[in-house]
């Protein structure tokens, strides 16, 4: 995923009302929309270097918004949800009908003909992907997460209490009960960690149907999101899983 201008560089002073930042940009403070919905423990650090991408778009009311912030690791955090699942659908729609030697640790997309995004399962709810052979009715479903948090080199999902990923893990079990296969794709957006791992102290509840899910036969995979100030990329460094 290519950003349409080169970020920008400055410093984070402070979030607040949850979709707004202080950043200090060549010397004047300005606001940046902050799109995360979660708590971004572990990268809400006011001091730290941040870079915004610019909008010329003039209906809007915020012209900047807050992609990614510096960790005390030095690692660049992407914290623009939005993000993940563009770059899988980059990566799937670029895999899917390759040979499976081409595409490393994306060689089970590559035997599908085809990515069905935003995937209606019911009337409430909708997955991020579906894969398809042409000769089989059952799908692989796949549906992203976010990861920003970080802590002692471990990447952790979730940073707060999610409700709406419990329901999702409920639904991949009952879409494998149907004989359908089904992937958690935890995109990683920073390179400071080397595990993955649920975050039992935050959501207990999420931990446990992980853990349920996966002895069932989910397919847990924790991506690390290659991010320079021109673009963000799915990287084949898939974290080991702790759970």
């Amino acid at each position: 995923m290519k950003y349409s201008r080169k970020l920008l560089e400055g410093t984070f002073l402070k979030r607040y009302k949850r979709f707004f930042a202080d950043v200090e940009y060549q010397g004047q403070t300005v606001v940046a929309h902050v799109p995360n919905t979660g708590s971004m423990k572990s990268v809400n650090n006011p001091g730290q270097l941040c870079l915004i991408s610019e909008s010329d778009n003039p209906e809007r009311k915020l012209k900047f918004t807050l992609e990614m912030i510096k960790a005390p690791s030095g690692s660049w955090v992407g914290v623009n949800t939005s993000t993940p699942n563009t770059v899988v659908k980059e990566t799937v729609l670029r895999v899917i009908g390759k040979h499976k030697d081409e595409v490393g640790s994306f060689a089970h997309w590559a035997s599908f003909d085809e990515a069905k995004p935003e995937y209606k399962i019911s009337a409430e709810t909708r997955l991020d992907f579906a894969l398809k052979k042409k000769d089989s009715d059952k799908m692989h479903f796949i549906e992203v997460k976010n990861v920003t948090l970080g802590e002692d080199g471990v990447a952790k999902f979730p940073d707060a209490v999610t409700e709406r990923g419990q329901k999702h893990i409920r639904e991949l079990m009952a879409l494998m009960e149907q004989g359908h296969t089904a992937e958690l794709v935890f995109t990683v957006q920073r390179h400071d960690c080397g595990t993955f791992a649920p975050a039992d102290d935050i959501d207990p509840e999420y931990g446990r149907l992980l853990r349920e899910a996966f002895k069932k036969g989910l397919k847990i995979s924790p991506l690390i999101v290659d991010l320079t100030p021109t673009e963000a990329t799915l990287s084949e460094m898939l974290l080991p899983v702790k759970l």
